[in-house]
């Protein structure tokens, strides 16, 4: 990638931290007093997303590999990449809107634009596919542990119905290919439908082979298929240890299974408010809502919410810096 492309991004991530600096909705001293507080758990949850990042990373290389022995790209940079892509995600509304482009135009001098954009698209799928098998599955254990009234047993069948829904449509692009039929449903939305359909004409070959590079995935590379899907599940419920960390910090009276309830709930209300740039207030107000649901003072809720922020601020740190380290690609005019 061009040094001036990276500098572009580098600024979102410059810009996404000044803006969580100045949105602490409390006192900086009373923001390090609960650091503070946070002892030991705080080094043990940012400590957590090292193990995370790495399963996302295996999740992604198993689909840049795509069976193959070797791999185009070492290990590490996919790990790098990994974890920029993720903070960039933070720094923009709507998320996914800054971290994939940084990861295909990264990728591409390794792999080509075709292999790097085919394997960027499959594992944003990936990782979205796992929130709705995570959500549903969240279902289930909610039965298992929680007594049911009839409002929740209407929205647990409501939630359901929306994620199997989800998860047919998902193994449907997975079969077929996605992006063709996405850009022909741009075609139609106003604003930006003759972008998309001027964009659908100029490189239609190309995401023909796009697609093609999708189904193949899915068809007949099902072992790559599943491990990358394992990978990205394990990390959603490794997840959940953080909020249980965190909770050990106010209270010892709290299951892994009800954190685990907590983190559904919490990354499917902030889903919803996906166009709020770093998710601001809606992270927080899903863990009050949460913890409030299952029985837990709202106020841990909030006090989760915050801990997460500063681990989200940290990696984002660590994120951008890693933007500048290891450019190299062996091709030099990679970098110009």
């Amino acid at each position: 990638m061009k040094n001036k492309y990276r500098n572009i991004f580098i600024l979102f991530g410059i810009a996404a931290i000044v803006i969580m600096f100045l949105t602490f909705d409390m006192e900086y001293e009373e923001l390090w007093n609960n650091l503070k507080r946070a002892g030991m758990w705080l080094p043990a949850v940012l400590a957590l997303w090292v193990i995370i990042y790495l399963l996302n990373t295996f999740s992604w290389y198993f689909i840049i590999r795509d069976g193959e022995k070797g791999s185009p790209i070492p290990f590490w940079k996919v790990y790098k990449l990994t974890v920029s892509g993720f903070a960039l995600n933070y720094a923009t509304p709507c998320g996914l809107m800054g971290g994939e482009p940084y990861r295909i135009m990264e990728l591409t001098p390794y792999t080509g634009a075709s292999k790097a954009t085919s394997s960027v698209i499959l594992y944003v799928m990936m990782h979205i596919f796992s929130h709705f098998c995570f959500w549903f599955a969240s279902i289930f254990l909610y039965i298992v542990i929680c007594p049911v009234s009839l409002f929740m047993g209407v929205l647990l069948t409501i939630i359901g119905s929306l994620c199997l829904i989800a998860i047919y449509f998902f193994v449907k692009g997975y079969r077929n290919g996605m992006t063709v039929k996405t850009l022909r449903i741009l075609c139609r939305m106003p604003f930006v439908k003759r972008w998309a359909a001027n964009f659908l004409e100029k490189k239609y070959d190309t995401l023909k082979r796009i697609d093609s590079q999708i189904a193949e995935l899915h068809k007949q590379r099902k072992s790559t298929f599943y491990a990358s899907l394992s990978f990205e599940f394990i990390a959603r419920i490794l997840g959940c240890l953080e909020v249980y960390f965190i909770l050990n910090i106010l209270t010892s009276d709290v299951s892994f299974a009800s954190c685990i309830l907590i983190m559904a709930f919490t990354s499917l209300f902030a889903n919803l408010f996906f166009f709020s740039p770093m998710q601001l207030g809606a992270r927080e107000g899903g863990f009050a809502l949460a913890t409030g649901g299952l029985a837990i003072p709202g106020a841990f809720g909030i006090y989760t919410g915050l801990i997460t922020r500063v681990r989200e601020l940290v990696w984002i740190c660590i994120g951008v810096t890693l933007m500048k380290v290891g450019t190299g690609v062996g091709n030099k005019d990679s970098n110009k």
